[in-house]
């Protein structure tokens, strides 16, 4: 017995776990409403986004001006929207020389653009935002050489030459000396020198620095645009089919103690009060017949269930 109302339990749950997506459906409301001159057909546009469900759409038949209306057909269009707006970007290349005319060569004039959202167009180059700055820096060394001469000198010593010299803000060391005669004179029948310039020649390492490339960058501005399909349109056509005739007023006399009324007569503002289908509303009976039918089917099938563990029994027990 605890068995089976636990399984009952479970279809009521499992009934109960469906009807809320029925209920909970979204309804859509039309945008525009068309009625033709003659009143044959109505049209009515429902505009959704793409992830919109269009279940929402009300399909149903309803009465209008006295006529019945069906619907016999639901039209979907893609409604294309055109999107533009003004766009720039700024790019960056590099150049090995700075000068204008070896930067303009590496930048368009016009180039095509496509934002992170789709939009996509041309764009023109702004020769006033172009921009040229150094990249980066090396160094580099070289040996470079100066030659000094002193003149005059009574003697081939070099304890007279300077050992290291500055020249152009740089230390020089001495490297080599070369000796000139500069004078001689007669010793004994023979010409002897008696005067002495030294040449000297001094070296050095010079450094210097260069630009190792040039960054540039420029805008590029203009117009993007893009054809989206971010609308989906419904049209819901119901045509007229049959007249529905209003129910015609009871007439009352003038005097309501008129005895053909009878003891209780019907007085104005007595009248019955209109129904749902005269106030235009109409209720959804999927919202009930749909969790019903889950039970009854849950319920059936628990009825089934149970007969048959019913019949095993009853032979288990005559056998």
């Amino acid at each position: 017995m605890k068995t089976m109302w636990l399984t009952i339990l479970a279809a009521l749950l499992f009934a109960m776990s469906l009807s809320p997506h029925v209920l909970a459906m979204e309804v859509c409301y039309p945008t525009a409403v068309e009625q033709s001159e003659d009143g044959a057909e109505i049209r009515k546009t429902y505009d959704l986004a793409p992830e919109e469900d269009p279940s929402g759409i009300p399909r149903s038949d309803f009465e209008q001006s006295g006529w019945h209306y069906t619907l016999t057909d639901l039209l979907r269009q893609e409604t294309p929207e055109y999107q533009e707006r003004q766009y720039s970007e700024t790019v960056t290349v590099t150049s090995k020389n700075k000068d204008m005319e070896s930067v303009l060569a590496l930048l368009p004039q016009e180039k095509e653009f496509v934002t992170e959202d789709g939009l996509s167009g041309t764009l023109t180059l702004q020769l006033s935002t172009v921009r040229v700055e150094a990249a980066g820096y090396g160094s580099s060394s070289k040996t470079v050489t100066a030659t000094r001469s002193y003149p005059n000198l009574e003697s081939q010593d070099t304890q007279y030459i300077p050992k290291s010299i500055q020249d152009g803000g740089r230390t020089m060391t001495l490297k080599d000396i070369s000796w000139q005669t500069a004078n001689t004179a007669d010793v004994d029948g023979f010409a002897l020198g008696d005067r002495y310039t030294a040449v000297a020649t001094y070296t050095g390492t010079a450094t210097s620095s260069y630009v190792t490339g040039y960054n540039v960058t420029a805008e590029y501005s203009g117009t993007v645009s893009r054809i989206a399909l971010d609308r989906v349109r419904y049209v819901a056509i119901f045509e007229r089919t049959t007249f529905v005739p209003d129910e015609p007023e009871p007439e009352l006399p003038d005097d309501p103690n008129d005895p053909a009324l009878g003891e209780n007569p019907e007085l104005p503002g007595e009248l019955d009060a209109p129904t749902d289908e005269d106030s235009g509303f109409h209720f959804n009976w999927a919202f009930l017949v749909v969790p019903l039918a889950l039970v009854v089917a849950g319920g059936g099938g628990i009825g089934i269930a149970l007969y048959i563990k019913h019949k095993n029994e009853s032979g288990e027990e005559g056998s």
